[in-house]
């Protein structure tokens, strides 16, 4: 009898063994990137991740059906206000009392409007049809199509936002459907579009009708707009009626001081938020860099429009004193397809990208310098830059002040001491960023969309602030807060770091 139960010790113990195994493997495959896409430097994008505007538009349009709008204005207006300021309060001493975060923790919680179409889809559409490679061109020479491109940040982040929550892969915000959940809310306007492919007294009227639906909503007359988010990336767009919404959160691509494209009082750091501009040109991904880096015999390059207004005057000083320089590729350009491959050839083969300011503080140029690997050369003193709550910019790129760039000789003296170990230092450090600048579909962790949030849910305690004070204030109070945070942006360029 006692033979028998030697059969069934051995299954038992075979029997764990097996199970043993089975849980080890379960958990290496758990852990493994092949399950869960690995958020390192290396991995930027995940492979399904389209980054081209004009795809990525084309799925959306056809996937998703226009919808009519339900947020529209309503007789009695006032108590409409006063029922969601109530619904308001107890959501928020609920999350107060509830969360130990609160109003710090993430995911922020962002109402969309469903705008009337005419604001959304049909601007969208709009593009899609006139779209075209050739003659359409600004004023000062720029392909309309391309420059709307180069400013679809409003696409972009409302694309993430209203896709089902089962396709986005963004856990830094949720879209929350009762306006008193909400932290923040989105308003998705077009307004690049409407300027530039509108005739221009169509384009003003309907920039009066959507000042006028955004105003008439009770959570922007309970706030006043502070915490509405308005994407207005493009340094003209929504001009005519801005000085109505400057209370609102602002979606930019610079700042400016000199009075030329904000009015003072309209834009500044602290209520306002900069995004870097679509790039130009394909991501140099790590196959790329490792295959141009031992390539790059150029010292400095730079292709562009050589002559601007405004703060951009420096460029054709720049080209006086650098044309010719043995090491130096300055060249005059235009963003069509020829001019996106010599760009992309040229910041290829170059060290560094020189990045000065154009008509706006700002350029397209300094991130296609970053996912090309060219490390920018930065002359701009009046330049704000995206994310710089949280991304360093001193690791990927240079700053040099316009008095020392136009000294004879100066710039490239500088250039060619920068020893060795520092350049290969920055250009690993520009292999880890560039994922911070690539728009995509579905938006990617720690990509420009996750980005916008994570920023945001630092200004959050300072909305909510400054919200309820206007909401207490009496006649007689001191309305205004005058705590001025807003130094000039100075650049004082860096001594060389071995």
């Amino acid at each position: 009898m006692a033979g028998k139960y030697i059969p069934r010790s051995k299954s038992r113990a075979t029997l764990f063994l097996f199970l043993l195994a089975f849980s080890l493997l379960f958990i290496l495959f758990s852990l493994s990137p092949l399950r869960s896409p690995s958020l390192s430097p290396t991995n930027v994008r995940v492979p399904d991740a389209e980054t081209s505007f004009l795809v990525s538009l084309d799925r959306f349009l056809t996937a998703t059906p226009s919808s009519l709008s339900d947020d529209t204005a309503h007789d009695g207006q006032e108590d409409l206000v006063a029922k969601l300021d109530d619904a308001v309060y107890r959501s928020e001493m609920d999350r107060l009392y509830t969360d130990p975060y609160y109003p710090l923790s993430l995911p922020l919680r962002v109402y969309v409007y469903d705008m009337p179409p005419k604001f959304t889809y049909d601007l969208l559409w709009l593009f899609k049809r006139t779209y075209r490679e050739t003659s359409n061109l600004t004023s000062n020479g720029s392909p309309v199509h391309r420059l709307i491109e180069q400013h679809s940040i409003d696409y972009w982040l409302w694309a993430d936002l209203i896709a089902p929550q089962s396709k986005r892969l963004l856990n830094s915000v949720i879209r929350v459907q009762r306006q008193e959940e909400a932290d923040l809310f989105y308003v998705p306007f077009f307004t690049t579009i409407s300027f530039f492919l509108m005739e221009k007294q169509q384009c003003k009227a309907l920039y009066r009708e959507a000042l006028k639906w955004i105003t008439d909503q009770p959570a922007w007359k309970r706030s006043g707009g502070r915490d509405h988010i308005i994407p207005v990336h493009h340094p003209w767009s929504f001009k005519s009626v801005r000085k109505d919404v400057k209370k609102a959160i602002w979606l930019l691509p610079d700042m400016d001081s000199t009075g030329n494209w904000y009015k003072p009082g309209q834009v500044f750091l602290e209520k306002d938020l900069i995004l870097p501009y679509v790039p130009n040109l394909d991501l140099c991904d790590a196959k790329c860099l490792a295959e141009t880096n031992p390539k790059r015999n150029m010292l400095l390059f730079f292709r562009g429009r050589l002559k601007r207004n405004a703060g951009g005057k420096i460029r054709s000083k720049l080209v006086d004193e650098l044309r010719g320089a043995d090491g130096v590729s300055i060249e005059e350009g235009t963003a069509g397809e020829g001019g996106k491959e010599a760009a992309q050839i040229g910041m290829r083969k170059s060290l560094f990208c020189l990045s000065p300011a154009g008509d706006t503080p700002s350029s397209a140029r300094l991130f296609d310098a970053i996912v090309s690997g060219c490390i920018p050369v930065i002359i701009s003193d009046e330049l704000e830059l995206p994310f710089e709550g949280i991304l360093d910019y001193r690791k990927i790129a240079l700053f040099i002040s316009s008095n020392d760039a136009l000294k004879p000789g100066w710039l490239l003296n500088y250039l060619k001491g920068i020893r060795p170990a520092r350049i290969k230092e920055m250009q690993q450090n520009l292999a880890k960023y560039s994922r911070h600048f690539l728009y995509s579909s579905p938006a990617q962790p720690l990509g420009p969309e996750d980005l916008v949030w994570k920023m945001m849910a630092g200004k959050l305690v300072n909305i909510k602030l400054h919200t309820k004070r206007s909401q207490r204030v009496v006649e007689g109070s001191r309305k205004l807060c005058t705590c001025d945070c807003r130094p000039a942006n100075i650049t004082k360029t860096a001594s060389i770091i071995s």
